[in-house]
């Protein structure tokens, strides 16, 4: 079934009380229902602006601050649901660093369903600040998860710029694949975009960023933030010559929204110009490695 997917380019607040940001996060709900989305993706680490409600000294911590926000992730998740349930949306909910019986943390997200379901995607590679400042641990698993609108996958930030956890996705048959991103610098942003893009094009399939955007200098996590929200396909029959189905603008807050059709994707993965998700497997027939090397003087 054809469907409209909402994009968020999450602007980063601070908030007075965990009231504060439900309301917020409410509001941008109640916004991606009236605009007729079933589907809502929210960014990757938009729930540490609640790191604005700790004292001074705790918010700047960066390890301390993980510690206090675990207390929030219960509210958290029953915000999630009853948004989702309210309003008949399936939600990607923002990110949040998940504190592990092992007591490691990993960088976690959620989707929500209509009827009440939940299903996690940890993050799977870490970024140099998640690996040596932060601390924040790979986590495990690859999922897809079956939904009225067909099979989603997550590929959290870093994670959609490594083409083979996609793949795994779209072999399991995702049909959109939602990346939730938090880049600190545009080049950070354009890595991700450019990898979605790139995605999207591998597996002829539908990809959705959505970003955090603005200031939080209170917290040293994510005191910088910038990107846009998209929506992608595959620059093939269907769908847009660029692939851009939907685009916001650079450190633009807001919603961008966009038609995703899961059968576009099944008549443009059997009879597209192209067939590269039929032809992946031919990669393995050719010497990739080790290479030849070959001097030219």
């Amino acid at each position: 079934m054809s469907f409209i997917a909402a994009s968020a380019a999450w602007d980063v607040s601070a908030h007075a009380d965990f009231a504060s940001y439900a309301d917020k996060f409410a509001q941008w709900c109640e916004r991606a229902r009236a605009g007729g989305a079933s589907l809502a993706v929210f960014p990757e680490y938009g729930t540490m602006e609640l790191a604005s409600l700790l004292a001074p000294a705790v918010a700047n911590d960066l390890h301390a601050s993980i510690a206090a926000l675990q207390a929030w992730l219960e509210p958290l998740r029953a915000l999630w649901r009853e948004q989702a349930v309210r309003h008949g949306l399936h939600i990607l909910a923002p990110s949040f660093p998940e504190r592990q019986n092992d007591g490691r943390y990993c960088n976690v997200a959620r989707l929500f369903g209509p009827k009440g379901g939940e299903g996690a995607q940890h993050k799977l590679i870490m970024t140099r600040f998640e690996r040596e400042q932060w601390h924040i641990s790979a986590g495990s698993g690859i999922q897809v998860f079956e939904t009225e609108l067909g099979r989603l996958g997550i590929a959290i930030c870093y994670d959609g710029e490594f083409p083979l956890i996609a793949r795994a996705m779209a072999e399991a048959g995702a049909t959109t694949l939602l990346v939730p991103s938090c880049t600190d610098t545009l080049h950070g942003y354009h890595r991700v975009a450019v990898g979605a893009r790139a995605r999207a094009l591998e597996n002829q399939f539908h990809v959705i960023q959505s970003p955090l955007v603005g200031p939080a200098p209170w917290s040293p996590a994510i005191d910088e933030n910038h990107g846009a929200a998209a929506i992608y396909g595959p620059p093939d029959i269907g769908f847009p010559a660029d692939g851009i189905i939907a685009s916001g603008g650079i450190d633009q807050p807001g919603l961008v929204f966009g038609q995703i059709d899961p059968e576009k994707v099944a008549a443009v993965r059997k009879d597209g110009r192209v067939l590269n998700h039929q032809h992946w497997g031919e990669q393995g027939a050719m010497p990739l490695a080790p290479a030849r090397i070959v001097r030219v003087a």
